[in-house]
């Protein structure tokens, strides 16, 4: 029986599960390169997911990628980040053509329902043998060019791939990591969020109407992010203890939650809900033990999940298939490098991600938000923070050495307001070390 299923088995040199920006350009670009690629995903396009605002240094794997008019299409034009300040605007825009290095001066905020699609079907054109609705449910490795997939349709079908490399993009389901026991809750960081899409809402004025806003409020941080046709994805991301408190009907929870910004909640004055809508999403911050081994890869959420303040998932996992397309190609083609190819890339993520955890991590205690509230670019140190923002943060050795810096001033202010520091630092690792409950929260309608 088991030579029977192996002799019919579908043979393919990389399978690819998971349809979103990672697993679409990791597919398209090893189909690229004349590789057999199926591409996985269990849904059917368009699906909603949430992570709608774009960093800068997207744009030149747009561009790479050949699909760069198709997301301008697509988005809103993004100028920058702004977060709340003591000033006669109430806030502060950190532009992003202000950014140090050479990343580009704008961005776009995007329906991911859309944006995926695009990137999907871009892959398809590349040559990947993209298959909605096609969800791996179980794996066997028989040496590092024998992957084995079992595939369930959503018609009821089964059917098994054999593929000489896998490349795991199955976001937060983290296919391969729970299969091998590889996932880790982050430690120094949980959180939860709840939010909606609404019209109505007050956009920036002039130039800055594209902005995401970013605004602190005891329990968390929020957002306010301009979409396509007038709407507004507003949110909140949570502390645990905070989100147990929810009772009653999720949309009254999500609209008091936000009343507790003044700023914010007088934007929302002449703001509807679409729909009457609410989704909640919980356990944020994880991460697997390890990115990759002999013939299979993890990138995007399927690796890591960090804390979304500063929209860096996308990019983060887009990078990251880029690298993974080149580590695969050549793992294919002289697989003694495998091993240290699959080493620097880990290592190249890790920093990404820790550089973007160490303000993340930071966000709401009162040292790093005076700095956001009243900064300074002594040094260039407030444009060192753009070019993070903008996601320049992997190799522009002038951005890099000036992110040390601003550390190093960062720790000076906190021993100068050490009390303050501490109660804000041990709260927040008590809220991470918070039991709740982990998963995503199923779709609460009112």
């Amino acid at each position: 029986m088991r030579e029977q299923m192996e002799m019919a088995a579908e043979q393919c040199d990389v399978a690819v599960i998971g349809g979103g920006p990672a697993g679409s350009t990791a597919a398209a670009l090893l189909a690229r390169r004349g590789y057999r690629v199926v591409a996985l995903e269990k849904a059917h396009h368009p699906r909603f997911h949430i992570g709608e605002s774009l960093l800068p240094m997207n744009l030149p794997i747009f561009e790479r990628l050949g699909v760069l008019d198709k997301v301008r299409a697509l988005g809103v034009f993004k100028r920058g980040a702004d977060f709340e300040a003591d000033n006669e605007h109430g806030y502060n825009t950190f532009a992003f053509d202000r950014a140090i290095g050479s990343s580009p001066p704008h961005a776009y905020q995007v329906w991911r329902q859309d944006f995926d699609k695009m990137l999907y079907e871009h892959a398809r054109e590349c040559g990947a043998n993209a298959r909605e609705g096609h969800e791996a449910v179980n794996i066997e490795q028989h040496g590092p060019r024998e992957t084995r997939l079992d595939v369930r349709t959503d018609d009821g079908r089964s059917y098994r791939i054999q593929a000489r490399y896998l490349v795991d993009a199955s976001g937060r389901d983290t296919f391969l990591a729970a299969k091998r026991k590889l996932r880790r809750k982050n430690e120094q960081h949980q959180s939860a969020a709840i939010f909606g899409h609404f019209r109505g809402a007050q956009a920036r004025p002039g130039e800055d109407a594209g902005n995401i806003s970013m605004y602190r409020f005891e329990h968390g941080w929020m957002w306010m992010i301009p979409l396509p046709d007038g709407v507004m994805s507003v949110g909140a991301v949570c502390w645990p203890d905070y989100l147990k408190q929810r009772k009653g009907r999720t949309v009254e929870f999500l609209l008091e939650t936000l009343k507790q910004s003044p700023a914010l909640w007088q934007r929302m004055q002449h703001a509807q809900l679409i729909g009457n809508e609410v989704r909640v999403t919980g356990n944020y911050s994880y991460e697997a033990t390890r990115m990759g081994g002999p013939g299979w890869i993890l990138i995007g959420d399927a690796f890591a999940f960090i804390d979304p303040v500063f929209s860096s998932g996308v990019y983060l996992a887009m990078t990251a298939a880029e690298h993974a397309a080149q580590v695969v190609d050549t793992a294919l083609r002289e697989p003694a490098r495998e091993k240290a190819l699959l080493r620097s890339l880990e290592k190249r993520q890790r920093r990404g991600m820790e550089r973007f955890s160490f303000f993340i991590y930071r966000f709401n205690e009162p040292v790093m938000r005076a700095m956001f509230r009243h900064p300074r670019n002594t040094l260039q140190l407030e444009q060192s923070v753009i070019s993070m923002l903008a996601g320049d943060l992997f190799d522009t050795p002038q951005v890099l050495w000036r992110l040390k810096l601003f550390k190093l001033v960062y720790g000076i202010l906190a021993l100068c307001d050490w009390r303050r520091w501490r109660a804000g630092h041990t709260y927040r690792l008590a809220q991470a070390r918070a039991q709740f409950t982990g998963g995503n929260t199923p779709l609460d309608r009112c």
